[in-house]
């Protein structure tokens, strides 16, 4: 299983339409966003994914109003973070800040694999076991430099697109 990693989409509508491109060209099989969509407008764009969102909402979505409505008129599972899902056999959990990550791991030890954003710095370390990521800016308007991942959850081999 193939799961494409997003972070602070930043309501940058170029950008979101190439990575959902870039998703959708890879084939992955689910979608990560770890938050700061923005706009419930942007957040509809993902509706052209060929797979399943799951997200969290970073700091900045909480001032949108319509976000949560978009994300559920559009069957997307959306909630405050950290959310942990079980991917391919895998615990999974979604965070936006990285500040809780230490601590969360200290009580979730069986966490295979910890995504988040909000640095909009890459990131890709173990800590106490755990693969933890972020695949760094994605909303940038220096064309090369924005980056999404994807994450084989078999071997957790990660692999960084740059568009």
């Amino acid at each position: 299983m193939s799961v494409g990693v997003v972070s602070d989409t930043h309501n940058r509508v170029t950008n979101v339409e190439k990575i959902i491109d870039i998703f959708n060209d890879m084939e992955v099989d689910t979608v990560l966003h770890t938050g700061d969509i923005t706009q419930a407008k942007t957040l509809s764009l993902f509706t052209r994914l060929n797979c399943p969102l799951i997200g969290v909402y970073g700091n900045n979505d909480l001032k949108e109003p319509n976000l949560m409505e978009t994300a559920r008129l559009k069957g997307f599972e959306f909630e405050k973070p950290p959310l942990v899902k079980r991917l391919e056999g895998k615990n999974v959990a979604i965070f936006h800040e990285p500040d809780d990550i230490s601590n969360f791991l200290k009580n979730n030890s069986t966490t295979d694999l910890v995504v988040h954003g909000h640095t909009h710095k890459f990131r890709d370390e173990e800590i106490e076991g755990t693969r933890v990521f972020n695949p760094g800016e994605c909303a940038g308007m220096i064309k090369g430099k924005n980056a999404v991942g994807i994450i084989d959850l078999k071997n957790f081999k990660i692999k960084r697109i740059f568009f």
